[in-house]
């Protein structure tokens, strides 16, 4: 299945990490032709499956991957555990067996248009609205996925595959499966939109390939925006895994395997341990520390929040060929739990259990992808079930569905309609929390007719205690995401306590360097050296508000980081580096970064997000047609993209050309679904061309609009101001200081203006006001 369904709300920071790394292989005539793929023909024939595609041949993409096939020969029971699994199951050809859907004339309407699954000339077909938004046949190229829901790949072409939005439910009757449903039920997508079936984040090419094939390479050619993507095995074989087994096989044939590191592999993904129990303790403990994080990181390659950078590495580390999300609102709650579609990785590496040295295969058999226990007994590895699987610590009926451990501590979360997940971070439910954060707690999450003050009250009862929430590092991750300063000293504080776990400081790193602190070179330079890869990169991109000849010496001795994911973002803040004022051997070791920065970023020019970064780098580094020449790409692939369109019409602007721009924004308000910041943008435009008018409409749609921030807001009370309207102004700055605390823009904005009017006691008001919130941020 396509493992993502994204939302309207997610800016360009979290469709970034959205973009695996695969590449795509366009059929040599362009017509649909059956083919047996060469790796695969063995091992399906075996299982007594006939492999056909609707592509031209596709080439074996590296000869050192042998196929699953023949790994099966000696890993007889890997090979049986294997069969039949998710990564078995993840990309199929197409067959009676395989498909799962109603194919025979059903139809399924949405949005205006109904869909018909059908048969014909012996292969499955479907008809629905085109990019156009006309009917057209097509036929199913692959399944894609098996439980608890199934899509379908179609060929569109120029390489393209993309997985049809209108999905079957795998689940039983029972259960409301068996049947045709949308993966977006109330948006109502149709054609144009980026997220109709043919956009750019329904294509298999990009967004699906790495997780559900072994070996995928991308190949995309951006002059003709078509693909030609290359694979070894159709689904995630055992080589998806453990990398390519070419060495390993000439070993065993040499019968050497002993003799040589890794049995010829890059890596071990050995890492379970053994645990034992001290003398009356209720929670075991690994017996030999765990020293590497190899086989999680792998497992983290598609089981993660995360963009592609380059080809994977097998036993690199993750960040050497992806780029992880932080604990950041909308991906996270602000107390970690998981909100949007991160997968476990994230969320596991919070929890006390990782800290501990639980790696996957300790609760998971990684062929079946099964537990290797059911119910408490998975826990049960590790805590005493007279300790904990009893009536006094878990407070419910024994046998009953509030006594299973998972119900408490890996609550679940819906996501593509049907998919039911759990967080992984493994935490105690705190609706103390929720009260304050809107974070959800595993109590009313089952108690749905009960409310977080109740499920509160019931834990007190039971003589539950928390910490104060106040210091919870929820707390400063909310604050600072609203942007109010006083969560510094917090945020500061989870920084320094090594105890906390490298994302949560990784988060409180960045949230912290976003609030420009005094103090950010320091903070952020003692974490330039962290062996911890995520702490060292997090560290270079909270470098961020520091000036550019600042930046430069802060991270010049990073520029040949060991790791990509840092020498990544090393180039992105060192984009603005004066070249003319480097000593002459200090520019080579910068361009060849920048040229490699360049380079990872083109291999996804198929990703509007990477137009858009591409962007942003081109502007630090001065070149405003470069910087034009991508943002017009990232429309051409997505023409509501905003964040793009805004900067193009910066870009505009900034060479005179205002119309252009104003007929950019105007076009974009008129087809987004959020316009509040091309509007404050159009606002802008027109107040700098002395339009007070149409600026302040403009600017009055994008406060009305804005949802979470103050920006736009605050601006436009400064065009009332500015216009004439200073009581409007003063009204809506008091509002927002009131529902977001901790601006200082906000409250010196209202101690000038009530200076104005000779308002001495409002003015004393939010005077002291200020001096608390730059006391409590710490600044003097």
């Amino acid at each position: 299945m396509l493992g993502h369904t994204v939302k309207r709300h997610e800016s360009v920071a979290q469709v970034l990490q959205l973009a695996p790394n695969n590449k795509t292989a366009k059929s040599n005539t362009g017509n649909e032709a059956q083919m047996v793929h060469p790796t695969m023909k063995t091992l399906r024939l075996f299982a007594g499956l006939l492999v056909a595609t609707v592509w031209g041949e596709l080439a074996l993409a590296n000869s050192d991957y042998v196929g699953t096939e023949v790994c099966a020969g000696c890993h007889e029971q890997p090979f049986a555990d294997w069969q039949g699994s998710h990564h078995d199951l993840a990309m199929q050809a197409v067959t009676e067996k395989t498909v799962l859907g109603d194919f025979d004339n059903a139809t399924f309407t949405y949005a205006g248009t109904t869909s018909t699954f059908y048969r014909k000339d012996g292969a499955f077909w479907v008809r629905t609205d085109n990019a156009a938004g006309e009917l057209e046949e097509f036929r199913v190229a692959w399944v894609f996925g098996v439980y608890p829901l199934q899509q379908y790949l179609l060929p569109i072409g120029h390489g393209k595959l993309q997985a049809l939005t209108i999905a079957w439910d795998a689940r039983s009757q029972a259960e409301g499966g068996q049947r045709w449903y949308h993966l977006y039920p109330d948006d109502g997508i149709k054609a144009g939109d980026p997220l109709h079936w043919t956009g750019p984040y329904q294509n298999w090419n990009t967004r699906c390939a790495e997780c559900h094939s072994t070996n995928v390479e991308k190949h995309y050619n951006p002059s003709e925006r078509s693909f030609a993507t290359t694979w070894d095995a159709d689904n995630v074989g055992c080589e998806g895994c453990h990398g390519p087994g070419a060495q390993h096989v000439a070993l065993a044939k040499e019968n050497t395997l002993a003799n040589t590191p890794h049995s010829g592999f890059k890596m071990s993904l050995a890492a379970k341990g053994q645990w034992a129990w001290a003398e009356n303790a209720s929670i075991a403990h690994r017996t030999n520390p765990l020293t590497d994080n190899i086989q999680i990181d792998n497992c983290a390659r598609c089981h993660a929040r995360r963009s592609t950078l380059g080809d994977y590495h097998y036993g690199a580390d993750l960040l050497d060929t992806h780029r992880l999300s932080l604990i950041e609102e909308p991906l996270y709650w602000p107390d970690g739990q998981i909100r949007d579609e991160v997968y476990v990785y994230g969320s596991f590496i919070q929890s006390k259990m990782h800290q501990a040295g639980v790696v996957c295969t300790n609760c998971h058999n990684p062929h079946s992808n099964t537990p290797i226990a059911q119910g408490n007994g998975l826990c049960a590895q590790c805590h005493m079930p007279a300790t904990y699987d009893v009536p006094q610590h878990h407070r419910h009926s024994a046998g009953s569905a509030g006594a299973q451990c998972v119900e408490c501590h890996m609550p679940s979360q819906l996501y593509m309609g049907v998919d039911s997940r759990r967080d992984h971070s493994m935490r105690i439910p705190r609706p103390d929390l929720s009260l304050m954060t809107g974070s959800p707690n595993a109590c009313t999450q089952c108690h749905t007719d009960q409310t977080d003050s109740w499920a509160l009250d019931t834990l007190r009862d039971w003589g539950v205690k928390f910490d104060s929430p106040r210091r919870h590092p929820a707390m400063a991750l909310r604050s600072a995401h609203r942007q109010d300063i006083r969560s510094r000293p917090s945020l500061k504080a989870i920084i320094d306590d090594t105890s906390a776990t490298p994302l949560l400081r990784a988060s409180a790193l960045v949230q912290y360097g976003n609030l420009a602190p005094p103090d950010l070179s320091q903070t952020a330079g003692m974490l330039l050296a962290s062996k911890n890869t995520l702490l060292r990169s997090s560290a270079v991109r909270a470098s961020a508000p520091l000036p550019p000849t600042q930046r430069y010496l802060m991270l010049r001795t990073l520029i040949n980081d060991p790791v990509q994911g840092v020498r990544m973002a090393v180039a992105e803040q060192l984009a603005a580096t004066p070249l003319q004022e480097l000593r002459p051997q200090d520019a080579p070791p910068l361009l060849a970064l920048f040229k490699e920065y360049e380079g990872v970023l083109n291999e996804h020019a198929d990703m509007p997000s990477s137009q858009l970064q591409l962007a942003n780098y081109w502007l630090a580094r001065g070149n405003a047609s470069s910087a034009e020449a991508a943002l017009k790409e990232a429309l051409q692939i997505n023409a509501q993209l905003d964040p793009a369109r805004v900067n193009l019409a910066d870009v505009l602007r900034a060479q005179g050309r205002d119309d252009e721009a104003r007929a950019l924004l105007k076009q974009g308000i008129a087809m987004s679904f959020a316009p509040g910041a091309l509007h404050h943008s159009l606002g802008l435009l027109e107040f700098r061309e002395g339009n007070n008018t149409a600026a302040i409409t403009e600017l009055a749609k994008a406060a009305e609009l804005e949802v979470g921030g103050s920006r736009h807001r605050y601006v436009y009370a400064i065009a009332l101001h500015d216009t004439g309207q200073p009581d409007q102004a003063f009204a809506l700055l008091e509002q927002l200081n009131q529902e977001q605390p901790g601006n200082p823009e906000v409250l010196s904005a209202l101690i000038s203006y009530a200076g104005e009017v000779g308002n001495a006691t409002k003015q004393g008001r939010y005077q002291g006001q200020l001096q608390g919130v730059l006391q409590s941020a710490g600044v003097r």
